[in-house]
C-alpha cells in the first residue's frame, strides 16, 4: 500500500511537470526548432516581443547561404512564439539582386520601418554588392513595402573596405533625444544619423573599427551607458564597447558570448521585456543544422553593478518564462 501510493505521488508529479511542458511554462533553445534561422532582431511593442529573423534554406550540403525571405515571430512570454511566416523577400525591392542578409525592425510614430542587408544589381545607381535597404509597414507584421525604391546605402557610398560585403547587418536606434542613428558594417563599422522621416540620412557617414570588430553590431542603452555589442573575430564570438555618448568615444569592454556550437556565425540582439534583459542570438544546434543552417536562441543578460556585462553562459536546456517565478 504505501509502495501503491509513493507510486502514485511520482507519477502524479511526473505529470504535472509534462502538463507544465506541454503549457508551454518553460522555453527551448533554439526558440524555433521547424525551420533554420538567424540573424534575430527583437522589437518590444506593446508588451509584446517581436522577432524578425532572417531563413536559412540551404540543403544539408551546401557550401553558400540561401536566404530569400524574413521570418516575424512574437510572443508575450518568452515562452510560446507565434509566427507569421515571410514578411519581406528579396523580391520585395526591384533593385536587388539576391540574399535576405540581416536586418532590423523599430517603430516610430506609428509606423515600423525595416532595415535589410541585401545584394544590389549591378546598374546605374550602384555597382553592385551589399547595400541596406528600408522597407515600411503600419503594423509589426505588415504588410510591408519597400519605402524608398531604392537603396538607402550602397557599397559605393563606403570605401574604407574594399570588400564588396562590407555594408552588411543594419542595426537602428532612437535616442532618447529623439534623433535616429544607423549603425552597419562588416570589416569596419559605420554609422549616420536618419531624418525624422526614417528614409534619409542626415549628415556624413562616420567609419571607426571597434577592437576586433567583424560585424553585426547592436546597440543598446541602460542607465545611461550606450553598448555597441557585436560579432568578433572569426569563427565569431560576441564582444562589446561602452561610451557616454552614442558617437563615441567607444571603450572596449570585453567579451559578451563565446563562439557558439555548429556555426561560425554569431549575431547578437538585445531588450529589455518585463524586468528582464534578454539577449538573442543564434547556432548551428538543431539536427542537420550548421553554417548555413542556423537557429535562433534566447538567454538571459545579465550586468555586474559597474554596468558591465556579465558573459552569457549558452544554455540549451531550456529558460524560465519572464512571467514564472
Amino acid at each position: 500500500m504505501i509502495f501503491n501510493w509513493i507510486f502514485i505521488a511520482r507519477l502524479t508529479s511526473l505529470l504535472v511537470v509534462l502538463v507544465l511542458f506541454f503549457n508551454g511554462s518553460t522555453a527551448q533553445n533554439p526558440i524555433i526548432t521547424n525551420v533554420f534561422t538567424a540573424d534575430p532582431a527583437p522589437l518590444v511593442y506593446k508588451n509584446t516581443v517581436y522577432l524578425y529573423v532572417g531563413h536559412d534554406t540551404a540543403t544539408v550540403d551546401a557550401k553558400t547561404y540561401h536566404m530569400s525571405d524574413w521570418l516575424v515571430y512574437s510572443t508575450t512570454d518568452m515562452v510560446n512564439w507565434q509566427s507569421y511566416g515571410p514578411c519581406l523577400t528579396t523580391k520585395d525591392f526591384k533593385w536587388a539582386a539576391y540574399a535576405a542578409n540581416a536586418a532590423q525592425c523599430i517603430e516610430r510614430n506609428g509606423k515600423f520601418y525595416w532595415y535589410i542587408s541585401i545584394i544590389h544589381k549591378a546598374e546605374e545607381n550602384s555597382k553592385g554588392g551589399v547595400a541596406i535597404g528600408v522597407a515600411v509597414g503600419d503594423s509589426p507584421t505588415g504588410p510591408f513595402k519597400d519605402a524608398l525604391g531604392k537603396a538607402l546605402i550602397t557599397n559605393d557610398m563606403t570605401t574604407d573596405m574594399k570588400h564588396s560585403w562590407d555594408d552588411l547587418d543594419p542595426a537602428v536606434f532612437i535616442d532618447d533625444n529623439g534623433q535616429t542613428y544607423l549603425f552597419w558594417g562588416n570589416g569596419s563599422c559605420k554609422w549616420v544619423k536618419l531624418k525624422d522621416n526614417m528614409i534619409e540620412v542626415d549628415g556624413p557617414i562616420h567609419t571607426f573599427t571597434p577592437k576586433n570588430f567583424t560585424e553585426a553590431p547592436w546597440i543598446y542603452k541602460r542607465k545611461g551607458i550606450y553598448y555597441l555589442v557585436y560579432a568578433a573575430h572569426f569563427p565569431e564570438s560576441v564582444e562589446y564597447c561602452t561610451s557616454e555618448s552614442i558617437e563615441g568615444p567607444w571603450v572596449h569592454q570585453g567579451v559578451v558570448q563565446d563562439t557558439v556550437p555548429k556555426s561560425s556565425t554569431t549575431h547578437p540582439g538585445i531588450i529589455d521585456f518585463k524586468g528582464k534583459t534578454y539577449y538573442f542570438y543564434h547556432n548551428g544546434v538543431l539536427p542537420t543544422g550548421g553554417n548555413y543552417r542556423r537557429s535562433v536562441c534566447v538567454d538571459y543578460l545579465n550586468f555586474n553593478k559597474d554596468g558591465t556585462i556579465k558573459k552569457v553562459i549558452q544554455t540549451l536546456d531550456g529558460v524560465k518564462s519572464a512571467n514564472l517565478k
